[in-house]
């Protein structure tokens, strides 16, 4: 038996329906106008809504947009007499679960509701399972809402249990540095250094002795002993960073200490033992680096025992949400007023943009906006121009510069991104009932989707 909330300004409809979602073995509540569903919605927590569009005080969407701030997992059905394909891709954009034309028979609000509630059983499922990783899956200012980060973490804690070296790879901006940090933090090695070393900050003759070292008198300028990293890190984490940048001397005599964890100073003829764990990086394409003979092949085998690829923003837009939450929480304290949060348009505005500079770009902007932005609520406005382009070129037809071939392709994407992400979500993913219902052939259904970017 399920939770359902029924509203509507018709009494007489609201009668009758509520009594067919009783026959239906469900609980019913209902409501007159958008003001009594929200409160119900706060109150009873309801597993799927059904409303209408056309209301006094909120409509709809008002309704709409509300539960989705509440739980983004209740599933609403939108029902209007004045539907057109505008108000239906406009509902689905905003989060409506379906949309449906009045009169709405019986049979249609059976098999509606069958599937609303199904569909939330689901999600409410899925949600305890993925709340559960997150509490077994936690690393320090990492975020895990997508897949892919959720399977980096959950390998980050099982190399963590080992001494064995890790080569973390992926653009610039993707959080290798913290990823390598976490490990450490979750090792047997977290009361000891992770002392990090930018292989390009320095030119080879400052890198060898800030790496090694140096006794008193070694070279000129030499006026006292100093430790290297390598002897700071004793016992921890040593984290090269860039590392297909390191000089080849360099790389040679690193081998040679990942072979037998000894090394000397320069000036010293005293071996010095060490015991650390190397934890490399670099944003260029490994391979590359090794046909290009800029990284020593002896070296990359060694180091590369556990690659983790980092996955650019762009390939992970569902933690976009929470790391916008963890920005505003880090920046606040710095900000002459208090962000209490951002619109569900500049999120997806965020969503919509390239991300070329990653998390470190995101965190940016987010710095850039809180400290511009008059309002506290953020909004699309408050964005740079240049992440917002994109947006309103989809979401408000700003047609009026490009020619008309161009614009009747773009209007043809997004009906093809709706239409096609609706019944998707529809069929749950079933490529052939996709196929069937469009009237299309799965070759064909491959290549729109491949066109518009959804598979």
């Amino acid at each position: 038996m399920a939770k359902v909330l029924l509203v509507d300004d018709d009494i007489e409809l609201l009668k009758d329906r509520s009594q067919i979602i009783r026959e239906l073995g469900h609980n019913c509540y209902i409501a007159k106008n958008g003001a009594e569903a929200l409160k119900i919605v706060h109150q009873n927590h309801p597993d799927v809504v059904l409303t209408d569009l056309k209301m006094p005080d909120y409509d709809g969407f008002t309704v709409l947009k509300s539960t989705k701030e509440f739980d983004p997992n209740i599933p609403i059905i939108i029902f209007t007499a004045y539907g057109s394909i505008e108000l239906a891709v406009h509902a689905m954009k905003s989060g409506a679960y379906d949309f449906i034309q009045k009169p709405i028979s019986p049979e249609m609000l059976e098999i509606v509701l069958k599937k609303a509630v199904e569909y939330s059983k689901l999600r409410n499922e899925n949600f305890i399972i993925k709340t559960q990783n997150k509490e077994s899956y936690k690393l320090k200012d990492v975020v895990c809402e997508s897949h892919s980060m959720l399977n980096i973490v959950k390998l980050v804690l099982k190399v963590a249990k080992t001494n064995t070296n890790v080569f973390i790879y992926g653009e610039t901006g993707t959080g290798k540095e913290m990823i390598a940090r976490n490990i450490h933090l979750s090792s047997e090695r977290k009361h000891k250094p992770f002392i990090p070393l930018d292989c390009v900050a320095l030119p080879a003759t400052l890198l060898e002795s800030e790496i090694f070292g140096f006794e008193k008198g070694a070279f000129t300028g030499a006026i006292k002993s100093k430790p290297g990293m390598l002897e700071l890190a004793d016992g921890g984490t040593l984290f090269l960073d860039e590392i297909a940048e390191l000089e080849p001397g360099l790389q040679a005599k690193l081998l040679r200490i990942l072979q037998d964890q000894q090394f000397r100073r320069i000036g010293s003829t005293k071996t010095i033992e060490v015991n650390i764990r190397i934890i490399s990086a670099t944003n260029q394409d490994p391979e590359k680096a090794l046909k290009e003979k800029r990284l020593r092949e002896d070296l990359y085998f060694r180091l590369n025992v556990i690659p983790i690829l980092m996955p650019p923003l762009r390939e992970r837009t569902a933690d976009i949400p929470q790391l916008v939450k963890q920005f505003i929480n880090e920046f606040n304290p710095s900000c002459s007023k208090e962000i209490k949060g951002i619109s569900e348009d500049a999120v997806e505005c965020l969503k919509g943009y390239n991300w070329p500079g990653n998390v470190r770009e995101l965190k940016n902007v987010m710095q850039q906006v809180m400290s511009l932005t008059e309002n506290t609520i953020i909004d699309v406005d408050d964005l740079p121009e240049h992440i917002r382009k994109n947006y309103e070129l989809q979401n408000n037809n700003f047609f009026h510069d490009i020619r008309f071939r161009e614009a009747k392709q773009k209007c043809l994407n997004q009906f093809y991104k709706t239409y096609f992400d609706s019944l998707l979500k529809n069929f749950n993913g079933n490529f052939t009932r996709v196929a069937e219902k469009a009237g299309i052939s799965r070759k064909t259904l491959y290549r729109i989707l491949n066109k518009i970017k959804i598979i």
